[in-house]
């Protein structure tokens, strides 16, 4: 399958597979992501449908379905093996739509209370992310979630030896700036050395549409 950009074709590829190996769902790695959730559900009552962009195996996803058991669940993932495995998961039983597509590619179909997008944003091509932006944005029927290394000024920084991988930059305010008609509801961090939630740094916020 032909690609819009380098990025697209790395995460698909073997090094997308290598990340599902790298971040296998323990019960370690699912709690401390039910921590960050617990907060960030919170702050957002009445949610029954969420999509993800960019779900890999779906740990994000599990983490909320955990919190609220009767939510329905979407998935955007580029790679074919992450893909499959949120299909099979018995977690999920089969109560899933999985979209196997670029988020580039991906055409929103319908709203959902929540579009999530988590580490990702981070590896898309930075010409590309007002369209990503806007995708987010029409998928969402009320929140819009943005977790991602956070940094006031786009910066590109070496991610595993790789250049032109990983960017940094202010997501949500770019968001809030393409989209007047959407408010900061909360934010926070999430810190590699909490004791019990442990994160890798990443800045989380909570968007909602007027």
């Amino acid at each position: 399958m032909g690609y819009k950009t380098e990025q697209e074709a790395f995460w698909s590829g073997d090094f997308g597979n290598g990340y599902i190996e790298r971040n296998e769902c323990t019960k370690k790695s699912l709690a401390a992501v039910i921590g960050l959730y617990s907060r960030i559900a919170g702050r957002a009552p009445g949610l029954k449908s969420v999509i993800e962009f960019g779900a890999n195996i779906g740990i994000n996803l599990k983490a909320i379905k955990t919190l609220i058991p009767d939510i329905q669940t979407a998935a955007i993932e580029i790679n074919h093996n992450a893909a499959s495995r949120l299909r099979e998961d018995s977690f999920f039983q089969g109560q899933i739509e999985v979209f196997e597509t670029s988020i580039l590619e991906y055409d929103p179909v319908k709203k959902y209370d929540m579009a999530l997008i988590s580490g990702v944003l981070i590896h898309i091509n930075p010409e590309e992310l007002q369209n990503v932006y806007e995708k987010l944005y029409h998928s969402s029927g009320k929140y819009i979630c943005i977790i991602e290394y956070y940094n006031p000024t786009p910066a590109e920084i070496p991610y595993r030896g790789h250049e032109g991988k990983l960017f940094k930059r202010d997501f949500a305010g770019e968001f809030l700036d393409q989209y007047p008609d959407c408010r900061l509801v909360d934010y926070g961090f999430q810190y590699h050395r909490d004791h019990y939630f442990p994160g890798d740094d990443s800045t989380w916020f909570l968007l909602e549409k007027n």
